[in-house]
Order: C-alpha cells, then sequence, then structure tokens
C-alpha cells in the first residue's frame, strides 16, 4: 500500500486521527482497492469509531495487484498505535507540503511515514505494527434505526454546556413532537425531548451531586427530528461523544444521531449539508453501547424510604409517568432545570431526618458484578456498557423558596 497526501486532505486526516485518539489507543488500517478505513475500540469495549477515506481523498492511493485482488475480499491491514501516530502528525500541518505511508505487504513488521516539509526538511517515521488487533469492523446499517435526530455542533456544544464538566454518561428521552414530555405544566409539555445526566445510584455521593435536565423543543434546536410510537430512552457515554463533536465542528459538518430504544447501540455520524454524504469523500461513524436498563421502566425504579409524612405518599415523578410542576419563571426555550423529582421545598428539619434516616440504613448499597462483552462481528448488535443493571433510586433536590408576595 502506497498513498500521498497534502493541503485540506491531510488536516482532514489529522483531525480523524485526534478524534479516533480520544476514544481507543489502538489504530487499525483496513486498505481497500477503492478506500482506506480507519477503525479504534476503546478501553472498555463500549465505543467503536470508524472513519472512510475514499480513493480520491488521497493525491495517490496504490494497491500492488495481487494485493487489490485479495482486498475485494481479505483487506489489507496493519495496526499501531494512535500515540505514535500523533506523534507523526506533531508536525503543524501548515509546514507540511505532502505526507506519504507504505506498508509493503500484508506481514510487514513496520508502517513508514514520510513527511516533506515546506523548508525542505525531511522526516521519517517506521511505526512497529502490533500482532494481532483486538479491534474488529463493525457494521451498521442506518435505516434499521427508526428514530433520528441533527443537530449543529455549536447547539450541541451549547447545550452540553449546562451539564458538569466531569459528567459521565447522558441520557436522551425522545417522544412524539406532537405528544411532547408528559407534564402537568403545558409550557414544559410541548417539549418533546429531554436531556439528563445519568449518576451512578450506587455511588455514595449519589445524593449530593448535580442533576442536570434540559426540556428542548426539536423545532428550535434541532435542523431533523424523527420519532413515531412510545417515548423512548438511552444512556450512553459523553467522553466519546464530545469526541466526534468536535471534529465535525473542524469538518463544518452537523451531527447525525440514530437511536431505537435502551439496550440498543446508537449511531453517530457527520452529515455534510443536505444529503447522504455521498458526494463527500470521506465519512466517520461512532456507534455507542447503551445502558440495558430503560430510565423510563417504572419496575427498575424503587421507592425511597420516605423523609416526610408528606413525601412518603408522594411517588417519585418518573416512576409515576408524570412530571411536577416547573417554576413559573421558566422561559418558552430549551430549560435548565436541576431537580430529578419534585419541586417542593425540603425545611431544616426534613433534612435532619433525611440524614438521620441514612444512618439507620447504613450504607448498604452495594456496586453490581457486571462486565463489558466484547464487540462481535454481528451485522447489528453491539453489548451494552457497564452499569448494565443499575437500578435507579428516588431522589429529592432542594429549591429555593420563593418571597412571599
Amino acid at each position: 500500500m502506497e498513498l500521498s497526501m497534502s493541503g485540506a486532505a491531510l488536516r482532514t486526516f489529522s483531525r480523524c486521527v485526534t478524534c479516533l485518539a480520544r476514544i481507543g489507543s489502538e489504530l487499525v488500517f483496513q486498505a481497500y482497492a477503492d478506500k482506506l478505513e480507519l477503525h479504534t475500540l476503546n478501553s472498555s469495549r463500549s465505543a467503536f469509531a470508524s472513519v472512510s477515506l475514499k480513493r480520491d481523498f488521497f493525491d495517490h492511493f496504490h494497491l500492488p495487484t495481487d494485493a487489490a485482488a485479495a482486498a475485494s475480499s481479505t483487506p489489507l491491514q496493519c495496526s499501531v498505535l494512535l500515540k505514535s501516530v500523533l506523534a507523526v502528525l506533531r508536525t503543524p500541518t501548515a509546514a507540511i507540503d505532502r505526507i506519504n505511508a507504505s506498508l509493503p505487504h500484508h506481514d510487514a513488521s513496520k508502517l513508514e511515514f514520510v513527511i516533506h516539509c515546506l523548508n525542505g526538511l525531511k522526516k521519517t517515521y517506521r511505526i512497529s505494527c502490533t500482532a494481532e488487533s483486538e479491534v474488529q469492523t463493525l457494521a451498521l446499517d442506518r435505516s434499521r434505526f427508526p428514530s433520528r435526530l441533527a443537530i449543529r455542533p455549536r447547539d450541541l456544544t451549547r447545550l452540553l454546556s449546562n451539564f458538569q464538566s466531569s459528567l459521565q454518561e447522558l441520557t436522551i428521552i425522545a417522544t412524539e413532537p406532537a405528544a411532547g414530555l408528559p407534564c402537568v405544566d403545558d409550557d414544559i409539555g410541548g417539549k418533546a425531548v429531554e436531556l439528563l445526566s445519568y449518576i451512578d445510584p450506587t455511588k455514595d455521593d449519589y445524593d449530593s451531586r448535580l442533576h442536570t435536565q434540559l426540556w428542548i423543543d426539536p423545532a428550535e434546536e434541532f435542523l431533523e427530528y424523527v420519532h413515531a410510537g412510545d417515548p423512548v430512552d438511552v444512556t450512553f457515554g459523553v467522553k466519546e461523544l464530545k469526541a466526534l463533536l468536535t471534529f465535525c465542528e473542524g469538518c463544518e459538518a452537523d451531527i447525525l444521531l440514530f437511536y431505537e430504544k435502551a439496550g440498543e447501540p446508537v449511531l453517530l455520524a457527520p452529515r455534510f449539508g443536505l444529503d447522504d454524504g455521498s458526494s463527500s469523500d470521506f465519512d466517520a461513524t461512532l456507534v455507542l453501547a447503551t445502558m440495558l436498563v430503560s430510565q423510563l421502566n417504572d419496575g427498575n425504579v424503587p421507592q425511597q424510604a420516605p423523609t416526610s409524612a408528606h413525601h412518603a405518599e408522594e411517588p417519585r415523578a418518573a416512576a409515576a409517568g408524570a412530571r411536577s410542576p416547573a417554576p413559573e419563571n421558566f422561559s418558552n426555550h430549551t430549560r435548565v432545570w436541576s431537580e430529578l423529582s419534585g419541586v417542593t421545598p425540603k425545611s431544616h428539619e426534613a433534612n435532619a431526618e433525611t440524614r438521620a434516616q441514612k444512618e439507620r440504613n447504613g450504607r448498604d448499597r452495594v456496586l453490581n458484578d457486571t462486565s463489558m462483552l466484547p464487540i462481535s462481528n454481528a451485522p447489528c448488535k453491539l453489548p451494552v456498557t457497564d452499569n448494565a443493571n443499575y437500578i435507579v433510586q428516588p431522589v429529592q433536590k432542594d429549591r429555593l423558596e420563593e418571597p412571599p408576595g
């Protein structure tokens, strides 16, 4: 395999490698007769990222005749460490005239990069190939997903900025646009999509962590929103989402998110303009495993020990299938609300009673012993992530008391 790239293609290739490095640690090159594919898998085997570079993407792309014939069935493949490729791209792209890469044959032990700088300097890097790769190819048909949404990177960045930067998992709840989220308040009830932070309920600091929810009107925030039927939710990792977000922002492409239900994978991909990407000479996909247990499943939301006579008879809003009324000073646009359930203010005595109840119960939460299943070569299945058996417990949050009118 021999290839060469420069200019805009070189900058795009650098963005691709940077994006993949934020997801996994190993990079697999797979050369076909008409394209080059880059794959990586994260350490928990819950995220698979792939970049496809068509033949026209490169200034020069060549496979030997025998290798091209074999690539029709089995691609020419090698696996290297992503940090080694990042070291090659440490030279600023503005100072590079072109980059050449070559892999002599399938069993070659070194992948060679040659950088030709504008000042005449020539740099040669030879990266050792690993013996066996743990990254496997995963193919998902986008048409199998019944629901999808499209959003601009800057809008998604603005929405995510309302959450803590340390948040690891995010839940998306989708309903039909005409129905919206069930709520007694018509202002919030008209929002069809909800974003909320997911925090491990088995953690000791679960009650003290900040819980954030956003109610979103698809007509205001999304370029496209398709969903029909019952409400569904998916919970997935934020780190990998932000990696693709940065990539799409650099490529000036919108983000497409395809999803089905809890426990099924979600697929994210850039959208170039209004087409499906067929006119572009490169494409990228990110497949994320989702939590197996739905956050909308009433049977998986147990009742919390009552902390007051009033709250003892009041079920959790999510378990009851309806949400508590929102404060009257909410805007008519995207909502930011840090209360997971209920808006009834708690007094000092209620807080003291809560602490006493916790001391009586003790810290008897047990972390579920789950393990990540490996990604297989199945065309449309991805393993679920850790925390698959988490049980979400209700939580009550304080609200500032309004001054008397």
